[in-house]
């Protein structure tokens, strides 16, 4: 009967995409360093997996270019291929094709893939060596102990009558009694779905006895990496032991074929040896928990956490909404109810948003194979740093930074990062750096894209946006760098002198200034010209639950996000000033403009307020501060973000909307939008 796969298939794809990950990252550093054996290694652990994976799985053409690969990387670790140019290359285009078959797989597409040519490559690649030697099979036999013997631990199966009798039954009958011992790899992510896989195999080829762990402490991941299980089967070991290595990440330990005798005589143990061996194998498994790694991770559905999500952000808004009635009809009992309330809210809240949170090395290690090609393709010698890889932000906000990232980096590399010659030239390195940088800072997520190029020269972003008429020859002579350089976010806006594949379509900042934007993010550019230039993006941990601040305008009531606020303070209006038009404070000997929120939002009733106070949120756009005259400041609360559907998406000024406390719906004001 064959084994139903079907239901590993998400399992097969997520880890396909991992091994592909490690494969591609690993093997840049093999560029780097050619004679490192450790990479080597890690490069032929993870083909030889991805090809076990395959085969399993029955993608006999995968694991058949996966096996040509694993040939050429054996070559490599005995020394008798070199890895030069033409190698990597042909490496970097096989996993490369994997990826196109395993996203064919996802689409459950039945496109048979021609990989002959790939295939042929690697053939005469291999077949370049001066004599023909084995293929070094030492690290295949590393993991695998010897099948006839156990080196050190002992289990001992609990048999009773009933097990006996099955068995002496079977030998009766010339079946096989098999006593094997597999090892799942600590690295392993999924260990129950790889126990699994082995209870499943030996299941269809006879009858499992008994397991160490039960089979239910198995089910409940209550297990080390080892499992002992004794069964009969009508199979030789050594076809139970190839049905077993075609498992991923699952090696053998012990394959011993038993006789009734050898039972019975363990059976005729006294009380005090079996307790004495027993003793012997908790003792030397208590010293396998202490080496094994204690974490233990589970995969959820995303929609499972968006779902989740939206049910505590229904808690933190009726919560709110409790807190009023509670103020309101002033009940005591109320009141002492809703503190452990927010206590267990809070707990729960942070709890979820740390269930949530993602590193962004999930988006950053696609980026070093993409900067790796580009560089070779416009002849460039690029240097990629990576910093920051553990910042961890919200998941919906890592599927979505990664598409500004690829247009920031092509950037750099094609307009920022001159040409080796002109380096030279110049007297810089002729090998340029781009760096690729993430942190934390309060609660937002800071991401840089810098460059050592020639920077930005805001001669040359004029010219050009006078030349597309964007701006008038008297406007350029008026704007400040800042304002130069965030042309370059307009659309259609390119200074290369040529289109290329790469670069001069007009089409990457706009694209990129949109999608962060859309992410309640913003975008700053810092350069100086002959130097460099570094793009910063400051984006929001999470996009759900925020803190923010409710004023209001003209009897209505809106939220500014907190992480946009910089403080609040009180001004008399014979302080306000006009110049050229717009309304000017002076603040701690900088001048201020000032909005008037109720035009911004158009209110019903614009007119001046002619008290002699007025209170003024200051906020920050860009690099630069804006007061928001406001008629009242509610004070600090922590809000639930809601959209407002598709009619009013892209409004500016507007991020979504709320359902306050008092259970009127309520707007969130957009900083980078709304001017």
């Amino acid at each position: 009967m064959k084994m139903d796969m079907t239901q590993y298939l998400n399992v097969f794809l997520e880890e396909s995409r991992e091994h592909l990950e490690s494969l591609n990252q690993r093997l840049l550093d093999l560029e780097k360093s050619p004679n490192d054996i450790a990479i080597l290694n890690d490069i032929f652990r993870s083909a030889h997996t991805l090809k076990g994976m395959s085969s399993t799985m029955g993608y006999d053409n995968l694991a058949d270019l996966t096996h040509h690969m694993e040939d050429v990387l054996s070559d490599l670790k005995s020394g008798i291929l070199d890895a030069d140019i033409l190698v990597v290359n042909t490496l970097f285009r096989s996993f490369d094709r994997i990826q196109l078959m395993i996203d064919k797989i996802e689409d459950d597409s039945n496109e048979i893939i021609d990989n002959s040519d790939l295939v042929e490559v690697l053939n005469n690649i291999k077949n370049r060596k001066p004599v023909a030697l084995e293929p070094n099979t030492e690290q295949l036999d590393a993991s695998i102990s010897s099948f006839d013997e156990r080196n050190d631990i002992e289990e001992i199966f609990e048999l009773n009558e009933y097990d006996m009798t099955l068995i002496a039954e079977a030998q009766s009958k010339d079946l096989e009694v098999l006593d094997i011992t597999v090892v799942i790899d600590e690295n392993c992510l999924m260990k129950i779905v790889r126990a699994y896989m082995v209870i499943k195999a030996l299941e269809e080829e006879g009858e499992l006895i008994k397991s160490i762990p039960s089979v239910q402490d198995i089910d409940d991941g209550k297990f080390d990496d080892r499992l002992s299980l004794l069964i009969i089967t009508k199979l030789d070991k050594e076809k139970i032991e190839q049905k077993i290595m075609k498992i991923p990440e699952v090696s053998i330990h012990c394959l011993k074929q038993l006789d009734a005798s050898e039972i019975t005589q363990e059976k005729k143990s006294s009380p005090a040896e079996k307790v004495e061996k027993k003793a012997a194998v908790l003792e030397d498994n208590k010293e396998i928990k202490k080496s094994a790694k204690t974490k233990q991770t589970v995969r959820v559905d995303i929609d499972r956490l968006d779902n989740l999500m939206n049910l505590v952000g229904e808690l933190v808004m009726h919560k709110g909404r409790m807190e009023q009635i509670g103020a309101d009809l002033r009940i005591a009992e109320l009141n002492e109810t809703l503190e452990q309330i927010n206590r267990v809210s809070a707990d729960l809240q942070s709890v979820v948003m740390k269930v949530r949170m993602v590193s962004v090395e999930t988006v950053f290690n696609r980026f070093p194979r993409m900067v790796r090609d580009l560089a070779k393709e416009l002849n460039k010698d690029i240097e990629f740093i990576v910093e920051g890889q553990e910042t961890e932000l919200d998941r919906t906000v890592i599927d979505e930074i990664g598409d500004p990232l690829v247009h920031l980096l092509r950037n750099s590399l094609d307009h920022g990062i001159e040409t080796n010659e002109e380096r030279v030239e110049i007297g810089k390195p002729r090998k340029g750096t781009v760096f690729l940088r993430a942190r934390h800072e309060g609660n937002n997520v800071y991401i840089e894209v810098e460059d050592d190029g020639r920077g930005i020269v805001p001669e040359k972003v004029l010219g050009k946006a006078i030349e597309k008429g964007l701006i008038t020859k008297s406007q350029a002579d008026d704007m400040s760098f800042e304002e130069a350089a965030n042309l370059l976010f307009h659309s259609g806006f390119s200074t290369a002198a040529n289109v290329t594949d790469i670069s001069g379509r007009g089409v990457g900042l706009d694209v990129v200034k949109t999608k962060i934007e859309s992410l309640s993010g913003e975008i700053n550019i810092e350069s100086r010209p002959g130097i460099g230039s570094k793009f910063k993006i400051k984006l929001p941990l999470t996009l759900a639950i925020i803190q923010a601040l409710m004023i209001s305008v003209c009897d209505e009531v809106y939220a500014i996000p907190l992480s946009t606020v910089d403080e609040t303070t009180i001004i008399n209006i014979q302080d306000i000033k006009n110049i050229q038009n717009q309304e000017v404070i002076m603040l701690r000997g900088t001048v201020l403009p000032l909005y008037r929120l109720a035009a911004l939002v158009e209110a019903p009733d614009t007119s001046i307020s002619h008290n002699e106070s007025i209170y003024v949120v200051i906020v920050r756009k860009g690099g630069r501060q804006i007061g928001l005259v406001v008629d009242t400041l509610i004070g600090q609360q922590e809000i639930v973000i809601k959209s407002l559907g598709k009619i009013f998406q892209g409004l500016p000024g507007i991020a979504g909307g709320i359902v306050d406390r008092d259970g009127h719906v309520r707007l969130i004001l957009d900083m980078a939008t709304l001017f």
